[in-house]
């Protein structure tokens, strides 16, 4: 049985109705920080919170580096994160009646790890993406014997067309996407879950024009089903229910409801690419293989600002930093292919300036 302390149940609603409704975080960050929460609970045997002492951090500390999940230990960046919650949790309640005079802000410091530890924890490193030939690969086997199978076809193509995150696609509804223009209005007034509820016009990329007719043929075939501008773009299957009324039979057909969640659309791409043969790669890295295919063909700034636009990034340093961290081996592809010649180039001289204003405009 799990003890409990009243007293700290009471800050920890206070303070997580604090972070939902005065601060907007969603429910996935509430409880991330209230697993980290609890784990410091743990190792104090659930004493009182106001008894946070620096050498009560330091044990904690130790004590968290060592805790194993599925039988490994948990990763550096865990580490990292459960500390860094914990730090919000404890500045805020220093700041509360009854705990200002036991809690000190500059205690609060001693949930921190080595700043070599925090570099190491947060640096970003290189995403494992398929090639653009593995999605075509995936796209082409499939053979579109039903309407689920036009629908997973069309789906991964427009994953990695869109750029889209997988949330955003799964609540897109067809009213916001124009098959005239190929472009897609992210928008949360419509229901469309994007990342900090933020609104994004896109436009859906040109790499292959084989993945580009799987996705117009799919957005045709709805339209001409009879559905509406609010119906999904990617709906769920339908259920059947089998002979014996107990059992339900896989779905040939698909209904005018949403996914709930994103989950069904990984176990597409999975069960996809285990029949193509292929190695599973998960809808995120679509997005990265996506940014790469796109800054390829990129010849000034303004289109490279233009592509980080359309991935919904305010700021280019994102999309340069947090997605075009290249593998080792395709790094060394790139170095050297690169002329270092030093031969003059005006065209090439334009593009670098172009670069810069760029980069220094954002």
């Amino acid at each position: 049985m799990i003890k409990v302390n009243i007293k700290n149940e009471r800050m920890k609603r206070l303070f997580f109705k604090r972070l939902k409704e005065a601060r907007g975080r969603c429910d996935a960050t509430i409880n991330n920080i209230e697993k980290a929460i609890l784990l410091y609970e743990e190792f104090t045997k659930y004493a009182d919170l106001a008894t946070y002492r620096p050498d009560t951090a330091i044990e904690f500390k130790k004590w968290l580096k060592k805790r194993e999940f599925r039988s490994k230990v948990i990763a550096l960046t865990t580490y990292y994160t459960y500390l860094r919650h914990l730090r919000t949790f404890f500045c805020w309640l220093s700041e509360q009646a009854g705990y200002r005079s036991k809690i000190a802000p500059d205690i609060v410091d001693y949930l921190r790890i080595s700043e070599k530890e925090e570099r190491i924890a947060t640096q970003q490193t290189p995403r494992n993406y398929p090639p653009l030939e593995y999605v075509v690969k995936i796209a082409d086997s499939i053979r579109p014997v039903s309407e689920i199978d036009k629908r997973d076809r069309a789906l991964i193509a427009f994953t990695l067309l869109s750029g889209m995150r997988d949330k955003a696609i799964v609540t897109l509804p067809l009213c916001c996407f124009d098959i005239e223009k190929l472009s897609i209005s992210q928008n949360p007034k419509q229901g469309v879950e994007t990342k900090f509820s933020k609104y994004i016009p896109s436009t859906l990329f040109t790499f292959d024009n084989k993945l580009l007719e799987y996705i117009t043929e799919w957005v045709t075939h709805l339209k001409s089903k009879g559905f509406g501008s609010q119906n999904p773009l990617f709906p769920r299957s339908k259920k059947e229910q089998g002979d014996d009324n107990l059992s339900f039979e896989k779905a040939q057909e698909v209904e005018t409801a949403f996914w709930q969640g994103t989950g069904r659309m990984r176990e597409i791409f999975k069960e996809r690419a285990r029949e193509a043969g292929l190695p599973y790669y998960a809808p995120h890295t679509f997005r990265h293989l996506a940014v790469d295919l796109a800054l390829k063909h990129c010849k000034t700034g303004e289109q490279i600002k233009a592509i980080s636009q359309n991935f919904g990034h305010e700021n280019i340093a994102t999309t340069l930093c947090s997605y075009a961290n290249y593998t080792p081996d395709r790094l060394s592809e790139i170095l050297k292919s690169m002329d270092f010649s030093g031969k003059p180039s005006k065209a090439n001289d334009t593009k670098l300036e172009e670069i810069k204003k760029i980069l220094l405009d954002t």
